[in-house]
């Protein structure tokens, strides 16, 4: 009964969550349900088991998903994110305009900026170049989605992404675990992307398949209305460190900063992650983390997160340095930015919560027993649970911190078993969460579709190859590699 219990919760976790309902509402409503069928006591589950998941994940959490959002906002209000695509899109022009827009969202997300606030501004530079060259309007969230969704949030070594800041309490890593292996992987999702963008290109020059499709040009959908529509907000905000609601308050500056001093906050985020992570931080005493004040932790733990929040405070200092006569309305800015971060931490936490009741029943000994005897080894193991919760969920974040929060402990223990190398652990599991968390319920594509004002009967198949296969293969290079050779 306790295992029909869990996948009874699950199940009407995805359906409802599927149909627009909140996770805030439907997290403790299905793991409820979950520990009334194993027989559990229903309040304590919920306020302690519940609870104590979704604060332990807002404890570690939160400060990235706060000056995340923050920085996204300022880096938009500020002009920069527009400045650097509109730089993109003048360099390469309409002839290469598919490669414009994936270089240009993988230039922002990489820097930090928040995955809602790319979308909203690459979706207008994508309808420009897209239209210039007459190349069909449904390969445009395909080609957002692998700048912006694929290697850059998953595999590039020191991504400021909270996917890339999960395991490293759990693995004692930094963002910058595996970076050969991390680059590699980049590399084959960018690779297999461009060809199946281009792929489809020039399939549609062959059919005389212009921008509008065979019907001819039509209006384009605007990105705004996306931004206001309560279905996008509930699901993207369990994809995403952003919420829509905040993407209109504020003030875009009408004076682009030029575009050497756009990218400068993005360099500081990967400059200052990569110093604190390998230069000040091993440097300094933190012996005093072992005193009962601090609570349960270690400078391996909390190492990683420090540094994502010390690049990210730098960059945004960085960026009003830069820029203060472009923010005229600082303030409404940065509550914006502030207020963004809030249900979507809050959204994920309550996944997490979900996970460490389901975690607590007896009936999860089952699962547990399953997904560490699957074979193949640690790794492959590691990269089928992160996979199957990030589906489930529809959450890279929510799935990999579930799947960490119950196995984690254990996969340390094989890593140390089989002479693998944590690091080498850290990059799989981020990898595979962020595979099959792009299915058709996942809130950054139904985000991602709105924005541009596609479907996913038009667009999906191409989201697929882009942001599932090559990243399924790029899984599997690292599996194997890091097999053979260990983590580089």
């Amino acid at each position: 009964m306790g295992l029909i219990g869990i996948l009874l919760g699950l199940a009407l976790l995805i359906w409802l969550a599927y149909r627009g309902w909140s996770v805030l509402l439907l997290t403790p409503v299905a793991a409820l349900i979950a520990a009334l069928f194993a027989g559990e006591p229903l309040l304590a589950h919920w306020t302690q088991t519940f609870m104590g998941g979704a604060a332990g994940f807002l404890r570690q959490f939160f400060p990235i998903f706060l000056l995340g959002a923050l920085f996204g906002k300022l880096m938009e209000d500020s002009g920069s994110v527009q400045s650097i695509a509109r730089f993109m899109g003048e360099r390469l022009g309409a002839r290469h305009a598919v490669l414009a827009v994936v270089l240009a969202g993988a230039m922002v997300t990489y820097g930090g900026v928040s995955l809602f606030v790319a979308f909203f501004v690459l979706v207008p530079m994508a309808q420009s170049l897209f239209r210039d060259a007459n190349i069909p309007r449904r390969l445009m969230p395909a080609a957002i989605a692998l700048g912006t969704s694929t290697f850059t949030m998953s595999a590039l070594p020191g991504t400021p992404a909270v996917q890339n800041a999960i395991p490293m309490p759990f693995f004692h890593t930094t963002p910058f675990a595996a970076p050969g292996l991390g680059v590699i992987a980049a590399l084959i999702m960018l690779g297999f992307g461009l060809w199946w963008l281009g792929r489809g290109v020039a399939s549609a020059r062959r059919a005389g398949i212009g921008y509008g499709g065979t019907l001819g040009l039509t209006p384009d959908r605007t990105a705004d209305a996306a931004a206001e529509d309560p279905l996008v907000r509930g699901r993207a905000t369990v994809a995403s460190s952003f919420d829509p609601a905040e993407i209109h308050h504020g003030q875009v500056s009408a004076d682009l900063p030029p575009v050497f001093l756009a990218f400068l906050p993005l360099l500081v985020v990967v400059g200052v992650n990569l110093a604190m992570s390998l230069l000040v931080l091993p440097q300094l005493d933190l012996n005093y983390l072992a005193q009962d004040r601090w609570g349960p932790t270690s400078p391996a733990e909390v190492s990683g997160i420090w540094s994502v929040v010390v690049a990210l405070t730098a960059a945004i200092l960085t960026l009003l340095a830069l820029n203060w006569k472009r923010l005229p309305r600082l303030r409404e800015s940065v509550d914006a930015g502030l207020n963004a971060s809030v249900l979507p931490v809050v959204s994920v936490a309550c996944l997490v919560g979900f996970g460490s009741v389901v975690a607590a029943l007896p009936a999860f000994e089952l699962v547990r027993a399953w997904v560490l005897g699957i074979e193949g080894g640690p790794l492959v193991s590691l990269a089928v649970s992160t996979n199957v919760l990030a589906a489930l969920t529809g959450s890279a974040s929510g799935g990999l911190t579930i799947a960490l929060e119950s196995l984690g402990a254990q996969y340390l223990q094989l890593a140390a078993q089989y002479g693998i190398d944590p690091a080498l652990m850290h990059r799989v599991a981020v990898i595979g969460a962020g595979t099959l968390d792009s299915l058709p319920h996942n809130g950054a594509v139904v985000t991602l579709l709105a924005v541009c004002g596609s479907t996913h009967k038009e667009s999906y198949m191409d989201m697929v190859m882009v942001a599932i296969v090559g990243a399924i293969i790029a899984l599997a290079a690292v599996i194997v590699l890091g097999t053979l050779f260990g983590s580089f």
